[in-house]
């Protein structure tokens, strides 16, 4: 039972792949799309993880995970940048015109 458990790591980390390869392509719908994806299998994780054990070798293949997952957001982060500034200054000028 507890493979399907890391299954779901593995699915998270596949979405967080995909919303890099996404933010590369500066398809920032696309970025949106895959978080959404992301977002629901985290609840779904929360919810088997209430009760489902990972195995030890699993624990270590979680944690290699969970560290590709954290590098993907950190690219993720970084090329968003640019464009958050530029959304955010959009948002400020139109704030202004009102």
């Amino acid at each position: 039972m507890s493979q399907m458990l890391i299954d779901y790591y593995l699915a998270i980390e596949d979405g967080s792949s995909k919303m890099l390869d996404a933010a590369k392509a500066e398809d920032w719908d696309r970025v949106v799309q895959f978080e959404g994806v992301c977002a629901i299998l985290i609840e779904q994780l929360r919810l088997k993880a209430a009760t489902e054990v990972l195995l030890p070798d699993q624990c270590k293949e979680k944690t290699r995970i969970m560290q590709r997952i954290l590098m993907n957001d950190s690219q993720i982060r970084y090329l968003a940048e640019p464009w958050l500034s530029h959304f955010e200054e959009s948002h400020q000028q139109s704030m202004l015109l009102h």
